[in-house]
C-alpha cells in the first residue's frame, strides 16, 4: 500500500526556535511523520539562517512562486491526498489552485491562531475601547470565516476560538477539530532533575518581537510593571529574550534599571530553567502562547494578563496568577518570588497542566481521527457545506484572476 501524501504550504519556513508558530508547525508534521505519511513541505517565502532543516527529518523542500502556474504544476504531479494551508492568506493563494489541479485532495486549514480577533483586539486597545463585535467583524476576520468555510477542515489552536467560531459565526463543528500545542508528558525524573527555587533568579519574558502584541507587553513591562516590581526587589533583574530585536526594542535596555535585552534564546529550557518567574503581561492577541508552554515545561511560574491565559488552562488551576491591573500584577509578581510554598505549588500547576491538557499522543489521536472521517465523508461533506460552494465560485474567481493577471503583467 503506497504512503499518502501531504502537501503543507507554509507561510513561513518554520523556526521552532523563533515562535510559537514554528513550534506548532514541527508538532504537526511528527503527527503526520507517526501516521506515516510523505511529507512535502512547500513555501514561497525566503528561507532565514533560522529555519529548520526540514530535509534532515526525511521532509522534502520545495520553493514554489506566488502568482505562477509552475505551482498548478508542482501540484498536480505531486497529486497529495492532503494540502496543509498554513493560516488563511496561505489558503487564498494556492486554494484555488489545489482544488482545481487536485479536486480529490482533502484541503485542511491551520488557522495557527484567529487572526481577525487579534487584529480586533489590537484596534480596540490603540482605540482605547471595549473589545466588542464592531472589532471582531474587521476585514480580517472576513478573510478568515471565508478560508475556514472553503477548507473541508480547520485546525483551532484554542478552546476560546472555537467558542468564538460556533458562537459569534455560527460555523459547524464538522468544519473544525480542535488542536492544541501536542507535548511531550513530563515524566517525574525530569521534573526532580530541574533547578529548585533556591538555585534560580531573576524573571525572565519572551517572544517574538515581529509579533506585535510582544512588543507593546515589553513597552508595558518598561513603563508600568518592571519599574515597581524593582522596587519591591532591588536585586531582581528581567531578562528579556526574543528573535528579531530591532533598534527600538534594544534601546529599552537599562543595566541601572535591571532592564536586560537579552535578544535570541538558543536554548529556551536553559534560560527558563534559570529564572523564577515568568511574566506575560500581554494586553492584546490570541491563539496559545507559547512562552507560558515553555515556562511550564521548565518549571517556572508565571504572572499573566487574561489575554495571555486564554484557552491555556481549562478547568485547571494556573501555573501562578492572572492579573490585570498594574498594582495586582506586581504584588502578585512579588509573592510569587519570594514564597517558596507557594510556588513550588504553582510549579506542580504547570507540570498537571501540560500532562493533563496537551498530551501529544492524545492530540494527535483527534487529528487523525478527524482527517479519516472527514475523507470517509469528504463528498457528502462538499455538497452539504454551501456556504463553502458559495465562496468557492465567488471568492476565489477574484483571487484566481487577479493572480493570473498579475502573472501575465509579470511576464511583461
Amino acid at each position: 500500500m503506497a504512503l499518502k501524501k501531504l502537501l503543507i504550504i507554509g507561510f513561513v519556513w518554520p523556526e521552532p526556535k523563533s515562535s510559537a508558530a514554528g513550534s506548532r508547525m514541527m508538532q504537526l508534521i511528527e503527527a503526520f511523520k507517526a501516521a506515516n505519511y510523505n511529507i512535502t513541505f512547500a513555501s514561497a517565502c525566503t528561507k532565514t539562517d533560522r529555519a529548520f532543516n526540514l530535509e534532515t527529518i526525511g521532509v522534502d523542500q520545495k520553493t514554489i512562486e506566488l502568482n505562477h502556474s509552475s505551482f498548478d504544476r508542482f501540484v498536480r504531479a505531486l497529486n497529495p491526498d492532503v494540502v496543509l494551508f498554513d493560516r488563511f492568506m496561505t489558503e487564498e493563494q494556492f486554494g484555488w489552485r489545489v482544488a482545481e489541479q487536485c479536486p480529490n485532495a482533502l484541503r485542511v486549514l491551520d488557522t495557527e491562531d484567529f487572526h481577525g480577533l487579534r487584529k480586533g483586539r489590537q484596534q480596540a486597545f490603540k482605540d482605547n475601547a471595549d473589545f466588542d463585535k464592531t472589532y471582531l467583524f474587521n476585514d480580517t476576520t472576513k478573510r478568515e470565516i471565508a478560508s475556514i468555510y472553503r477548507s473541508d477542515l480547520s485546525l483551532i489552536i484554542s478552546e476560546a476560538e472555537m467558542l468564538i467560531l460556533k458562537m459569534q459565526f455560527n460555523i459547524d463543528e464538522s468544519l473544525l477539530c480542535y488542536l492544541p500545542f501536542m507535548l511531550d508528558v513530563i515524566p517525574e525524573t525530569k521534573v526532580k532533575a530541574l533547578p529548585k527555587f533556591e538555585e534560580r533568579q531573576h524573571f525572565i519574558t519572551i517572544g517574538n518581537f515581529l509579533h506585535p502584541p510582544n512588543y507593546n507587553a515589553t513597552l508595558y513591562l518598561k513603563d508600568m510593571i518592571w519599574p515597581r516590581i524593582k522596587k519591591e526587589l532591588p536585586k531582581a533583574e528581567l531578562h528579556i529574550y526574543g528573535a528579531y530585536a530591532s533598534q527600538k526594542v534594544q534601546q529599552l535596555h537599562n543595566e541601572k534599571q535591571g532592564f536586560l535585552i537579552k535578544s535570541f534564546a538558543e536554548d529556551v529550557n536553559q534560560v527558563m530553567q534559570q529564572a523564577k518567574v515568568c511574566l506575560a503581561p500581554l494586553r492584546f492577541g490570541a491563539g496559545l502562547k507559547g512562552k507560558l508552554v515553555d515556562a511550564m515545561q521548565n518549571g517556572t511560574p508565571c504572572i499573566m494578563t487574561t489575554i495571555a491565559a486564554e484557552g491555556m488552562f481549562g478547568n485547571f488551576k494556573p501555573n501562578g496568577y492572572v492579573e490585570d491591573e498594574p498594582d495586582a500584577f506586581v504584588s502578585s509578581a512579588a509573592k510569587l518570588y519570594t514564597e517558596k510554598k507557594l510556588w513550588c505549588e504553582m510549579q506542580q500547576n504547570g507540570f498537571e497542566i501540560i500532562n493533563e491538557r496537551f498530551d501529544k499522543g492524545v492530540h494527535q489521536e483527534r487529528l487523525l481521527q478527524a482527517l479519516a472521517t472527514v475523507t470517509e465523508e469528504l463528498s457528502t461533506k462538499r455538497q452539504n457545506n454551501f456556504i463553502g460552494q458559495l465562496l468557492q465560485h465567488h471568492t476565489l474567481q477574484s483571487t484566481k484572476y487577479m493572480s493570473k493577471w498579475i502573472e501575465e503583467k509579470n511576464k511583461l
